[in-house]
């Protein structure tokens, strides 16, 4: 298992900073993807309804040592867009998770989750010197599975009938990882990718 979880910490990128989920982040994190189906379609929770019941969940996670979870501020406009979480693998050595994560639908589909994901894997490999990090999703969540594939996860196996959704149907997990020898040529064709392309004649 991951030996320590590891201590809050403030991570820094270009477009977005990953500080520790506080209270005072639900009021712009309910603005962002709060009530949206579509957001939460896929979480460990029913899409929540009210501020409160936003407030609730996140205060469950927080108080969750088996979690630490972060704020995903837009450093545009300085408000929370989401959050994302590193979390505790039983069974594994050297090994942190990253998951529980959502973002509101105005940051699909741009840099964040990307950026996200370099700040997280970069501080877990180096920082913390872990061997391997994990990423977990639904076996329907397709959209879910063709991302961690493109930030470089491997699939190592799916876990059949691995816990209950909010909706009472059964999921089977899929299991990716990636190595700390496999992220640095990871981490090139990710940035080599959002580089603008190079001006022609």
């Amino acid at each position: 298992m991951t030996a320590t979880m590891p201590s809050p910490v403030i991570l820094d990128g270009a477009a977005v900073r990953l500080e520790p989920l506080a209270p005072g982040h639900v009021p712009a994190l309910f603005a962002a993807g709060g009530g949206d189906e579509e957001v939460w379609r896929w979480l460990p929770a029913a899409a929540p309804r009210t501020e409160a019941e936003l407030a609730a969940i996140a205060r469950d996670l927080i108080g969750d040592d088996r979690h630490l979870p972060f704020a995903v501020i837009l450093k545009e406009t300085g408000r929370a867009v989401g959050w994302t979480t590193y979390i505790d693998t039983p069974g594994f050595d050297h090994s942190v998770e990253i998951g529980w994560t959502w973002y509101g639908r105005a940051v699909w589909r741009t840099a964040v989750n990307t950026e996200c994901k370099i700040l997280l894997i970069d501080h877990a490999f180096g920082r913390l010197g872990l061997n391997r990090v994990q990423l977990k999703t639904d076996c329907l969540n397709t959209r879910s599975q063709a991302a961690i594939r493109r930030i470089g996860g491997t699939w190592e196996g799916t876990l059949r009938r691995h816990r209950r959704r909010p909706d009472g149907t059964w999921r089977d997990t899929v299991y990716f990882g990636i190595l700390d020898e496999e992220w640095p040529a990871c981490r090139a064709r990710l940035l080599a990718r959002a580089a603008p392309a190079p001006a022609t004649a």
